[in-house]
């Protein structure tokens, strides 16, 4: 066909797709537009024409009903009356004439004035007959659209015409106005239906690349063979999961009957787990599915969305059964390699062997093995080396995990004798793993105990491997592996991850047990340098507790520097001690045996508390200059100490701390208080003098000296200043007695495993009473001894200790004759009655006396030697106005209480 139609379909063919879409859209839109713009003028028209013919129809009809135009036409001068009411209605009603006739059609009114008394040009026989008239005439004001009614009179007699019209001209006018707004309304239809098409246009040209026909269907030919010719499945589904296209490796691969287009993939006959995954809607990468005999990766996209296009998606499938044989090894070997790794952080947290070896066990199940074992030897829970190999091997299970409990394996705490020929017997001797690949066979394990052997196969276990502990040359245990629920056995290749499973752990528990080793015998030395037990006294009533922090808190775990004593002294008096010598480990053990000697010797020479720290504070000072000199790091400066005397006859209590916690006091009605002792610098800092401070305590009070290791937890973010605020409200109950307290405190105060060394003493209070002392003052005379013997008789007499009379006697004239000698006054006497008798010569001076050896020919200067050979104990002790000499006596005979 060579016509004109043929060139432009030609050329038309030759276009790319988009092109031609966009040319038919144009024009099919321009004729739609001009159908509209046509229909539109004609509806405009007929619409205007019918409005006319309504408007001149209401018109007539309103002018033809009003009151008085009846009564006009039957008057003398119709056009007088009429005319201007027609006229005003004609230009109100917007018609274009408004004629009121005779019924034979002369006019009597019209809005040219000069046509009045004419004849009306028109149909008006069916009006005058009391019918209307509706046409279209060429009247006198041109061709129009008119409507003629009749106005009756009484009667129903017809006495005149109304008609009324618009004439064509107007409606024309109409149509004119609205022609621009039309053509512009289709102007602008045009513009945004073209501008669609070229959006429309655009998004095909996008899509198809600018394409034509015959390049599309060669593209679709490539597409369609190289879709059925890869070594890949492809399946393309629509939104409800149903096949739209399968490629024939995917036929294939997944044995798809030739009807499987448009069927749901839960109806292709495939393995139920790869349709599944293709009826999941979700997005899948390589998942590894089964299908027939094969297992095949499964990667799923979808479709629709983001793209644009239809919902649906398109599955890829691999045939990966080869490759999973050649990486499930890879995997195995990854996965113990993991394995491993993870290994290393799970066990050896703690250095404690029995908590190490629990670590192992509960992270082999079930990850590697459905029970674990850890059997190991005494010395070794001990921190010591088991004992050479020999033909009996004893060792406690400390650790059993397994997915049950229910097993006839032994449990945690049991100790076994395993024999030579057992696994983990032969495992301990060689330091090699044993494998037990079929336990039913029964090849020599058993004899240990065929009884439970029997039960342990019953049961389900069927394969074994017993590793030995063996780190640094030194085989500590044996770990035990056991499977039951898992169906394959150990094998050569679980023997080498067991042996490596268990040697990160065999150096763990190595750790442990060497740090057990060292930390027993740091405890041992902390021990032996702490007091065994307190003395007994009439003068308080005591209880004590020291706790050292958990093992693995930090430094050398339960190996500290807080100690504690109880230190009777002169005069029924009792010294109280509490320190802290900052670290841990045996150095801060050994320093603490040294502070704690010193002490001793300090208050034996009687000191008051603040001079007892003042020495202490000199001693921690070279003890930190030695450490230092030798090129040590580890000073020691920073100990903290609380020295605390107490007298039960004035029942006055005097204090004074060095950087260490304020003591706590009970009084008996359960009111517990800090007595606001000054702080002091911790020993070793020197330079400023301590400050002491009595109080008063009442019989009964209780003294709670502590150190701040009761007060801190770490773990709770619990400071000093809220252990303290703790610490108050725990004390405040009357009524406890030492033991009660302490046991309340460390309930409430203490966290389960502690980070600090807990040092803890509670003392009640006890008063001598009134008839237990006797008090004199004595004249600076010589004559004065004379008497002071002769009171003291009277009073031993009272107290039943006849037997004490010339030796007190000879003591006392002694001290009383030196104090009136060489002292000054005011001098007093005091005898004090308790488990000894205690003598008490108290002057104004501070001049000590000395004990010498008096030669043949002195005279004097045997007296303090008479007094040492007769006494006990003798001293001199200084106070705020001189000094107090002293001798006590053991009682032979306990005097009544009576």
């Amino acid at each position: 066909m060579a016509g004109p139609f043929g060139r432009l379909r030609s050329r038309l063919s030759a276009r790319a797709v988009a092109s031609q879409v966009f040319a038919l859209q144009v024009a099919v839109v321009l004729l739609l537009v001009v159908a509209v713009v046509v229909a539109l003028l004609l509806q405009s028209r007929t619409d205007s024409e019918r409005e006319a013919r309504q408007r001149s129809v209401a018109v007539a009809e309103t002018f033809a009903r009003a009151p008085g135009v009846a009564a006009a036409l039957t008057g003398p001068e119709p056009s007088a009356v009429l005319q201007p009411r027609a006229e005003r209605l004609r230009e109100a009603s917007g018609v274009d004439f408004v004629v009121v006739m005779s019924p034979e059609g002369t006019r009597h009114t019209h809005p040219d004035p000069d046509l009045i008394g004419g004849r009306y040009v028109g149909t008006i026989a069916p009006a005058a007959a009391g019918g209307t008239v509706t046409e279209t005439v060429d009247g006198s004001v041109g061709p129009a659209v008119q409507h003629v009614v009749p106005v009756t009179g009484p009667g129903g007699r017809v006495v005149g015409l109304v008609a009324t019209g618009v004439t064509i001209d107007r409606v024309s006018d109409v149509v004119e106005h609205q022609l621009p707004v039309v053509f512009a309304s289709a102007a602008a239809a045009l513009a945004l239906a073209t501008a669609g098409a070229a959006l429309v246009s655009r998004r095909l040209r996008h899509q198809t690349r600018g394409l034509g026909p015959a390049e599309m269907a060669r593209m679709y030919e490539h597409h369609d063979a190289v879709l059925h010719s890869v070594r890949e499945g492809v399946l393309i589904l629509d939104g409800g999961h149903r096949l739209l296209l399968a490629n024939d490796e995917a036929r294939r691969l997944l044995g798809l009957p030739p009807d499987a287009e448009g069927r749901h993939v839960r109806d292709l006959g495939i393995h139920p787990e790869t349709a599944r995954l293709l009826d999941s809607g979700r997005p899948a990468t390589d998942e590894v599915r089964p299908a027939r005999d094969r297992f095949l990766a499964v990667s799923l996209r979808l479709t629709g969305d983001r793209s644009g296009g239809p919902p649906g998606a398109v599955a890829t499938l691999r045939d990966t059964t080869e490759l999973r044989l050649v990486t499930g090894r890879a995997d195995r070997t990854q996965s113990r390699l993991e394995l491993l790794y993870d290994a290393g952080a799970a066990i050896g947290t703690s250095l404690d062997v029995v908590r190490t070896s629990q670590e192992l066990a509960r992270f082999a199940v079930p990850r590697f093995a459905d029970f674990v074992t850890v059997d190991v030897p005494e010395p070794v829970l001990r921190g010591g080396e088991p004992a050479g190999t020999g033909s009996l091997r004893e060792m406690r299970r400390v650790a059993y995990r397994g997915i049950r409990d229910d097993t006839p394996l032994h449990p945690d705490g049991t100790l076994i004798r395993f024999l030579p020929d057992t696994p983990q017997a032969r495992g301990f001797d060689t330091g090699r793993a044993v494998l037990e690949a079929d336990l039913t066979a029964f090849h020599g394990w058993q004899a240990q105990e065929p009884d439970r052997a029997r039960r342990l196969v019953a049961y389900g276990i069927h394969s074994m491997i017993a590793a030995p502990l063996r780190a640094r040359g030194v085989i500590m245990g044996v770990a035990t592996f056991w499977r039951a629920d898992e169906p394959e056995p150990f094998d050569e290749d679980d023997v080498s991850l067991a042996e490596e499973l268990v040697a990160r752990a065999a150096v763990s528990i190595d750790n442990a047990r060497r740090y057990t080793r060292e930390h027993a015998m740091a405890v041992t030395l902390q021990r032996s340098l702490l007091p065994r037990s307190l003395p007994e006294h009439t003068a308080l009533e005591l209880a004590h507790r020291y706790l050292p922090a958990q093992a693995g808190q930090g430094g050398q775990g339960g190996v500290g520097g807080d100690w504690f004593d109880v230190i009777p002294l002169p005069g029924t008096r009792v010294g109280l001690v509490v320190g802290d010598v900052v670290g841990h480990g045996i150095r801060a053990a050994a320093t603490m045996g040294r502070l704690r000697t010193a002490v001793h010797n300090f208050a034996a020479l009687d000191l008051a508390p603040d001079e007892l720290l003042w020495h202490m504070d000199e001693l921690v000072a070279r003890i930190d200059q030695d450490d230092s000199g030798d090129g040590d790091a580890m000073a020691v400066t920073g100990a903290t100490c609380l020295y605390a005397v107490y007298d039960p006859v004035s029942g006055v209590c005097t204090m004074a701390r060095a950087g260490h916690v304020e003591p706590a006091i009970v009084y008996p009605d359960g009111r517990a208080e800090f007595p606001g002792l000054p702080t002091g610098q911790p020993l070793g800092i020197g330079g400023l003098p301590f400050e002491r401070a009595e109080v008063r305590l009442p019989e009964g009070s209780s003294l709670v000296l502590y150190t701040d290791g009761l007060l801190e937890d770490r773990d709770r973010d619990r400071d000093l200043d809220e252990g303290h605020r703790l610490l108050r409200r725990t004390l405040a109950h009357p009524g406890r007695t030492p033991e009660e307290t302490c046991r309340v405190l460390l309930d409430a105060l203490l966290p389960e495993r502690p980070r600090d060394d807990v040092a803890l003493v509670v003392a009640r209070t006890r008063t001598l009473a009134p008839d237990r002392t006797a008090t004199w003052d004595v004249p600076a005379e010589p004559a004065a001894v004379g008497r002071v013997r002769a009171e003291a008789r009277r009073t031993l007499e009272a107290w039943g200790l006849a037997d004490e009379m010339f030796s007190t006697e000879l003591v006392l004239g002694e001290l009383v004759a030196n104090a009136v000698r060489h002292a000054a006054a005011p001098i007093r006497v005091r005898l004090i009655r308790d488990r000894v008798l205690v003598c008490e010569v108290s002057d104004g001076s501070s001049t000590a006396p000395h004990l010498r050896w008096a030669a043949e020919t002195d005279e004097g200067g045997r007296g303090l030697f008479l007094v040492s050979q007769i006494a006990e104990r003798w001293g001199t002790r200084y106070t705020g106005t001189g000094k107090v000499v002293w001798a006590e006596q053991p009682l032979r005979r306990r005097a009544s209480t009576t």
